[in-house]
C-alpha cells in the first residue's frame, strides 16, 4: 500500500481537469472498475488503470499523474467508455490530462521526437526522392515546405520544443 503525503496534494488538480476540454465528467465516476476491466492497454501495463489514475486526480495527485508514464499510455480505443455506466469518456479524459501536462511543460519522449520531426520536415517524414517516383506514375508531388506546419506549432507553442529536440540532433 502506497503512503500519500498529504502536502503533496493539490486540492485544484481536479478542478483544472474538469475546466479543461474532455475533462469536465471526472466527477462523475463513482470507481466501478468497469474502464479497468476493459481496457487492453492494462493487459500489458498495469501501471495504466484509469480508475486508478481517476482516482489520482479527484485526490489532487498533480505532479504523480503529470509526470507519470501512464498518462501517455491511453490508446484510444473507446472499450472504457463503452462500457462506463456513469458515461465518462475515458479517452477524453486521458486526452485532456495530456494537454494538461503539455500546458505544463511536461511531453512524452515519443511525442517530443514526432514534434522534431513535423517541424524540420512539414510531416513525420522527409519527402526525399518520392516526389521523383510519384513524378514517374503521374501523382502530384507533395508540398515539401514546412513553413506553414511551424507556423501552427509555435502558435500552440509546440515549435520551442520541436527546435529543442532537432537541436539535441
Amino acid at each position: 500500500m502506497e503512503v500519500i503525503q498529504a502536502e503533496l496534494l493539490d486540492p485544484s488538480f481536479v478542478e483544472e481537469v474538469k475546466n479543461t476540454p474532455g475533462g469536465e465528467p471526472i466527477t462523475k465516476c463513482f470507481a466501478c472498475g468497469t474502464c479497468s476491466v476493459s481496457c487492453p492497454v492494462r493487459e500489458f501495463d498495469e501501471e495504466f488503470n484509469p480508475r486508478k489514475i481517476i482516482h489520482m486526480v479527484l485526490l489532487g495527485m498533480r505532479d504523480r499523474v503529470l509526470n507519470s508514464e501512464f498518462v501517455w499510455l491511453c490508446s484510444g480505443c473507446g472499450a472504457c467508455q463503452e462500457r462506463c455506466p456513469q458515461d465518462v469518456m475515458i479517452t477524453e479524459l486521458m486526452m485532456a490530462l495530456k494537454n494538461i501536462a503539455v500546458k505544463h511543460g511536461i511531453v512524452h519522449k515519443a511525442f517530443e521526437l514526432q514534434a522534431g520531426e513535423i517541424y524540420k520536415f512539414g510531416r513525420l517524414f522527409e519527402v526525399g526522392d518520392l516526389n521523383k517516383r510519384r513524378e514517374k506514375i503521374n501523382l502530384p508531388s507533395i508540398p515539401e515546405d514546412p513553413m506553414p506546419v511551424r507556423k501552427i506549432l509555435d502558435d500552440f507553442g509546440v515549435g520551442e520544443i520541436a527546435r529543442r529536440v532537432i537541436e539535441q540532433d
